[in-house]
C-alpha cells in the first residue's frame, strides 16, 4: 500500500484529534485491545507513539541510515532496543504478550519499526482511524485498511502491545457506522 503526503497529513490530523464522522470511509478494520489499568492512559501512551512516526512518514528522509527519533517516547525506544532496565513495567509486559501473540516472534527493533513509515513502503497496509474506549481496560483501534481484512500490521500491533496491551484481538472488518455510534457514545 502506498502512503502520500496527503494521506500521512490526514493520518497524524486523526492522532491529534478524532475525525469527523462523514469522513470516514465504508468499512474500518477493528482491533480489539484489553489493557491492563486505565484505557484513557492507554490510548495516549498509544498515540504518542504513533504521532512521531507517522510525522517521520511525511517528513523524514528515508534514505538515510537511520531515522530522528527525538520525538519517539523514552519508553518505546527502550522497549525496541531491548534496555529492559529503561523500559516500565507496562511495556516490558506488552514486549512479553507480543511474543506470546506471533508465536515466538521477535520484538521490532526501533529503527526498523521507524522504517515502516516510509511513504515508499508498502508493507505497511494501514493507516490510523481513531481509538475508542469500549469499557475501562479496553480499547477499539480502528484503521482504514481500504477493506482488506488482511493486511500487514504487524507494525501497529508492536505499537499496540508495547503500549500496555495485555491481549489484542483481530482485525475484523465493521462498517463505518459501527465506528460512528462508538465516537458518539465516548465524546
Amino acid at each position: 500500500m502506498m502512503h502520500t503526503s496527503d494521506s500521512l497529513a490526514s493520518e497524524l490530523q486523526r492522532l491529534r484529534d478524532r475525525p469527523s464522522a462523514e469522513s470516514a470511509p465504508p468499512v474500518l478494520s477493528l482491533f480489539v485491545v484489553h489493557v491492563s489499568g486505565d484505557a484513557a492512559e492507554y490510548e495516549e501512551r498509544l498515540r504518542s507513539v504513533l504521532s512521531p512516526a507517522v510525522r517521520l512518514g511525511a517528513t523524514a528522509d528515508f534514505e538515510q541510515e537511520s531515522l530522528p527519533a527525538d520525538d519517539v517516547p523514552d519508553w518505546f525506544a527502550a522497549v525496541s532496543s531491548g534496555d529492559e532496565g529503561r523500559a516500565p513495567q507496562f511495556a516490558r509486559a506488552g514486549r512479553d504478550g507480543y511474543v506470546e501473540h506471533t508465536g515466538g516472534g521477535r520484538p521490532w527493533e526501533l529503527q526498523n519499526w521507524l522504517y515502516r513509515f516510509d511513504p515508499d513502503e508498502e508493507s505497511r497496509g494501514w493507516e490510523w482511524w481513531d481509538a475508542t474506549r469500549a469499557g475501562p481496560s479496553r480499547v477499539h483501534i480502528w484503521v482504514d485498511s481500504w477493506g482488506e481484512s488482511f493486511f500487514g500490521c504487524q507494525d501497529l500491533l508492536w505499537a499496540a502491545y508495547a503500549a500496555g496491551a495485555v491481549r489484542v484481538d483481530g482485525p475484523t472488518i465493521q462498517k463505518s457506522a459501527v465506528w460512528s455510534a462508538e465516537r458518539e457514545a465516548t465524546r
